[in-house]
């Protein structure tokens, strides 16, 4: 038997036959003993008279055919139907109708899929970052525009761009060069935080920052104090400069 919805194979036992009946040969053969010894002899002579010849046995009747059940009906389970029965010649020895066969296929490979999305995402955060590094960062996104710190209060910056000097020094090295006042306007004592110069090239591309460091480290009320940067090995494609306050 086989389960047509999972296809389990198994071996069912038919149905108990009812008894044969005794052989008409044998009931014959009991009948006719007894009366044989009914007979006398007369003379040496036997005078019982011959036995009839038997009848031919009957045939007993065929036992009726087993019904087979009936296969219960098939019912879609989202599976597909396992492979097909082999027809082959060849093949003939080797199948059993009651060999087990796996309900449905081996699943996929879950490491395989694993590693093939773990190089795809690889490869595109690579390349995103091969774009912003060629292009920068788009100005729509929050972190592209926060270069510098917020204002300081009572706190005036001031480098002028004729005080701004960028040139090529006789070894070949690119020297930029900058020089500023800081001055506090208010009526309180005030820190002085680091500043930062950023460089940019001719798309607004920032190619070099660095940090100057106050030569103090706060100004009184209405103090001033001057200061110089000046950096080398500044790439050829800066174009401008910006300074700013440190961001916190």
């Amino acid at each position: 038997m086989r389960c047509a919805k999972c296809r389990h194979s198994w071996f069912q036992h038919g149905p108990d036959l009812p008894e044969r009946a005794a052989a008409p040969l044998e009931t014959a053969a009991a009948a006719v003993a007894p009366a044989q010894g009914a007979f006398a002899t007369a003379g040496g002579v036997d005078t019982a008279p011959a036995p009839a010849p038997a009848a031919a046995p009957t045939p007993p009747p065929a036992p009726p055919p087993t019904p087979e059940p009936e296969p219960a009906p098939a019912t879609w389970t989202g599976r597909e139907p396992s492979a097909p029965v082999p027809t082959a010649v060849d093949d003939a020895d080797d199948y059993s109708p009651f060999d087990h066969q796996p309900p449905f296929r081996p699943r996929r490979n879950p490491a395989r899929l694993w590693t093939i999305a773990a190089v795809a995402f690889a490869l595109t955060v690579g390349g995103l970052g091969a774009a912003a590094w060629h292009f920068g960062l788009p100005q729509w996104l929050p972190v592209a525009g926060q270069t510098f710190g917020a204002d300081r209060p009572d706190l005036e910056l001031s480098f002028p761009p004729e005080r701004q000097d960028r040139r090529e020094l006789p070894n070949g090295t690119e020297y930029f060069g900058a020089s500023g006042t800081v001055t506090n306007v208010g009526k309180d004592v005030r820190a002085l935080p680091e500043i930062l110069i950023v460089l940019r090239d001719s798309s607004d591309k920032v190619v070099k920052t660095w940090e100057v460091p106050p030569p103090q480290d706060e100004l009184a009320p209405g103090e001033s104090v001057t200061i110089n940067a000046a950096v080398t090995d500044v790439p050829k494609s800066a174009k401008f400069a910006e300074i700013g306050w440190k961001p916190d």
